[in-house]
């Protein structure tokens, strides 16, 4: 069938049915079959009306790569009863185009959203002053680093950065208009009963208005560099780790000021997201600090984080339950997992995870708690058909187990997240386009080359 562009009265929910959702993010609408006929094959079935279904797209993977079109995907969304839309950070990426690695924890990223209006920025004093400073120097810099600014420029010298008051005009604008295109956009997504569902990485970049503008609260030495940076040890995604080079927090000082910095970063997001996932999760527990000098990641060391006394902080700016997700995905010591728990916060399990052989593998679909959100597969995993041409022959014996004779890899995979005791279950949209390898969203380890895959609308049957 076609599908507007806009709110028909055809397409938009019932006043009723929105009301009922809108106080709770785990209190989504229920809907029973999936009413467009591509898509058919992953009809819900009377065992699964008690569970909520999201798909996992990055707005740069819309057609548009912004906003501009959200309302149609909202309607594909709603027509196939889906009533999550989780994305990728909404940050201003770095230059290799990673979201996960911004020049500011806190800024939205104008080429995906955008509006005529202007918004009332008074809940964003906390950081868009500086944002705005920051960009404007950064500019006549020639986007050079913070860290290689004339001196006074670097250290936030008052009298020099007083005369930068009447240049900042360009990018205070730029984040109204962000902020008014935003609301216009949740706006919508309410009308159609579709909650958002944000990111939140752990880390900030080195060269960030963060970071410039707070520097006590980063692991840095006096001339504004880091000895150690982030990033993982070896793991499934990469035999060398990864060394992500974001900086690194200075957590007493964070304690010092009573985990402001961190309290307006969740309350941010909180308003513009019905729920938001930590990416990283484990980061509170320990983190792996690398020297800043090596190429890989083999030589880092853990580092302590400050664990339950940070997530008080940060789980007192929820306004209802379930708001905030951790990831805590990897090699996760049992401290991290009782951390979360302790905590009353929601976990993730990743079925491609899941078919080691390990009987308690904790992404086996068997194995997945109604406190964990079950996704088929995450933006750094292959899409499930590349992920099933790879695989080995035991992981595909443990798959084959649980299949039905007329499936494929694709069905398998959903209705066993389906099964699942989970109660929330995010999809990616390429696994239910039955998409291949090329349209991977991310490889980890591999600097340059994601976050490129897009889909157009006719393979959406739109």
């Amino acid at each position: 069938m076609e599908m507007s562009e806009g709110v028909t009265a055809e397409t938009k929910p019932d006043k009723t049915e929105i009301r009922k959702i809108a106080d709770n993010p785990i209190g989504f609408k229920r809907m029973s079959v999936w009413k467009n006929d591509k898509f058919k094959d992953f009809m819900f079935g009377r065992v699964f009306m008690s569970k909520h279904m999201g798909v996992l797209c990055h707005i740069t993977s819309l057609p548009s790569s912004n906003v501009s079109d959200s309302q149609k995907f909202l309607t594909w969304l709603n027509d196939n009863d889906f009533s999550v839309w989780q994305m990728l950070p909404i940050n201003p990426p770095d230059a290799a185009g990673s979201p996960y690695s911004s020049c500011s924890a806190f800024a939205g990223w104008s080429e995906i959203c955008s509006s005529n209006k202007k918004h009332d920025m008074l809940e964003e004093n906390y950081w868009l002053k500086d944002w705005a400073v920051y960009s404007a120097i950064k500019v006549s810099q020639g986007g050079k680093p913070w860290y290689e600014w004339p001196e006074k420029l670097k250290n936030r010298d008052p009298d020099e950065l007083s005369k930068w008051e009447n240049k900042i005009s360009t990018f205070l604008d730029e984040q109204e208009s962000f902020q008014a295109g935003w609301g216009e956009f949740r706006n919508f997504s309410r009308e159609f009963g579709v909650k958002l569902f944000g990111d939140l990485p752990i880390f900030v970049s080195h060269d960030s208005a963060d970071v410039w503008a707070h520097r006590e609260l980063f692991q840095l030495d006096d001339n504004g560099y880091p000895t150690y940076v982030s990033g993982v040890p070896p793991d499934y995604f990469s035999k060398k780790g990864q060394k992500w080079g974001t900086v690194l927090y200075n957590w007493p000082a964070h304690q010092k000021e009573n985990w402001q910095w961190w309290k307006q970063r969740v309350r941010r997001m909180l308003r513009l997201f019905d729920m938001v996932r930590i990416d990283h999760f484990r980061g509170f527990e320990s983190c792996w600090a690398i020297p800043v000098k090596d190429k890989t990641a083999k030589n880092g060391h853990w580092q302590k984080g400050p664990g339950d006394e940070i997530l008080k902080a940060i789980m007192g700016c929820e306004s209802s339950d379930s708001q905030i997700i951790a990831e805590d995905l990897g090699i996760i010591p049992d401290e991290v997992i009782q951390l979360r728990k302790r905590n009353n916060i929601m976990g993730m399990a990743v079925l491609h995870f899941g078919f080691d052989g390990d009987e308690n593998n904790p992404n086996h679909p068997s194995n997945i708690c109604q406190d964990q959100v079950a996704y088929v597969a995450t933006h750094d995993n292959d899409t499930t058909l590349g992920w099933w041409k790879t695989a080995s022959n035991n992981l595909k014996k443990n798959v084959r187990k649980l299949a039905k004779e007329d499936e494929d890899i694709n069905d398998t995979m959903i209705r066993l997240a389906k099964e699942s005791n989970s109660k929330l279950i995010i999809i990616p949209l390429q696994d239910i386009m039955k998409l291949d390898s090329d349209s991977r969203m991310n490889k980890p380890g591999k600097t340059y080359g994601n976050w490129n895959w897009k889909f157009d609308w006719h393979e959406l049957n739109l």
